[in-house]
């Protein structure tokens, strides 16, 4: 039963793999500030995510591309309760965005991709175009302060125009879950596809992590100033 198992898990990479590729192609995605990923060692990204997290496999491939790494990606931990989900997610690179889980990725040299806004930003309104949600995140900071890891920021622009969102948008939702912020919104694309905007994903330089042992009123600080250059990238690459 493995064997055909780790056949199918090998058919659905390969697959994703092509579907990353051909959406990087389709939004002329491109990479910018690649000098600041490491070629090998842990590190930890952190920025915004579009609506639906649909932006994420051209993000993964262009890393992939220019480093020869497999990010590894933190995923909401709510979309675990939806079983297919929970089933191919790990296939594709995504593990379950638990401390436990990050402490082993990070330990282990990966270089992992986390979004602190979570479900927040990708199931967002259309009023919550490029809003950082991270009000109450601070799993990111603990984790850079334990591991002692630097923190890269990145910034996704084109990320919230590849959908949009049609009037009455609070109405056409589809809960996933019981919990409010698993509403996902119905929002609509050139026919069948995505608009054909272009993804520019920019990386910044590295925040070196707090301390150890950092209070809570430190870790909220680190937090804003990751969160502050998220922005910056942000305004950066809409010019670039």
């Amino acid at each position: 039963m493995e064997a055909p198992l780790a056949g199918l898990r090998r058919a659905v990479f390969r697959l994703a793999e092509q579907g990353a590729a051909l959406s990087a192609l389709y939004h002329r995605a491109r990479l910018l500030g690649t000098e600041h990923l490491p070629s090998q060692g842990p590190v930890l990204l952190v920025g915004n995510h579009g609506v639906w997290g649909y932006e994420t496999p051209a993000f993964f491939h262009l890393i992939h591309q220019s480093t020869g790494r497999y990010p590894l990606g933190l995923a909401e931990r709510g979309f675990f309760r939806i079983p297919l989900i929970r089933t191919v997610l790990p296939w594709l690179g995504g593990v379950e965005g638990t401390r436990e889980n990050a402490l082993t990725a990070l330990q282990g040299g990966a270089l992992v991709v986390c979004y602190p806004g979570g479900a927040r930003e990708t199931f967002k309104r259309s009023q919550g175009r490029y809003r950082l949600r991270w009000e109450r995140a601070l799993g990111f900071a603990r984790l850079a302060a334990h591991t002692g890891v630097p923190v890269v920021p990145f910034a996704g622009l084109g990320v919230d125009d590849t959908f949009r969102w049609p009037p009455g948008e609070e109405r056409l939702c589809v809960r996933l879950t019981a919990d409010d912020k698993y509403r996902m919104p119905l929002v609509v694309g050139m026919g069948p596809l995505p608009w054909p905007v272009r993804l520019t994903f920019a990386v910044g330089a590295p925040h070196a992590p707090p301390p150890p042992h950092a209070s809570e009123s430190r870790l909220q600080a680190f937090r804003d100033t990751v969160a502050a250059s998220v922005r910056r990238l942000l305004m950066r690459s809409a010019h670039a």
